[in-house]
């Protein structure tokens, strides 16, 4: 088995702050999905997007960080089949936590809402564009779906590592390398 490198403190801290970000989100977003109308669902879709902006920021300055800092090593003897399932589910959370953001303005500005951000108007309320609120709406129902089984797959491989492989893939991510 290999020794791990340790990984920077802002890989770490990027990982973990996007990470609860976006279960956060995730789960605030199902909660409003069952609110009916109301002027209170109004200001809660207001701050879901003010995060969902932050979050954007957050995930693409996380992906500026990989790119900068490279790939994480792999720790262990993962088969080629895991190693490029572990590849896979990376890169596809990466892409997921800036497109899922994406998609939900796509939504508003389509919905002819424009995008306000903490009260602060970033992209100003106009016509409907009906393609642009559909496609929208549509990528960012798939993405929430798997984005969770995405997450569910990536826990499931850390505690397989930490657990059965008794690597440190876990303490690693934790800074305790």
């Amino acid at each position: 088995m290999s020794t791990p490198s340790a990984l920077s403190k802002p890989t770490i801290a990027f990982h973990w702050i996007v990470a609860i970000a976006i279960i956060g989100m995730l789960a605030f977003g199902l909660y409003l999905e069952d609110l009916p109308r109301s002027p209170e669902k109004g200001e809660l879709m207001g701050l879901h997007k003010s995060f969902g902006v932050v979050v954007l920021m957050l995930a693409s300055l996380r992906i500026v960080w990989r790119v900068k800092e490279g790939p994480i090593p792999a720790i262990g003897d993962a088969s080629g089949w895991q190693e490029k399932m572990a590849k896979g589910i990376h890169h596809l959370l990466l892409l997921a936590t800036v497109l899922m953001p994406v998609s939900g303005i796509m939504m508003s500005v389509g919905g002819g809402r424009g995008l306000d951000v903490f009260g602060i108007n970033l992209i100003a309320a106009g016509e409907k564009i009906e393609w642009l609120g559909q496609l929208g709406g549509a990528t960012h129902g798939v993405l929430a779906k798997i984005m969770i089984a995405a997450i569910l797959l990536h826990v499931l491989g850390a505690i397989k590592h930490h657990v059965l492989m008794k690597d440190n893939t876990l303490t690693r991510m934790l800074g305790k390398s």
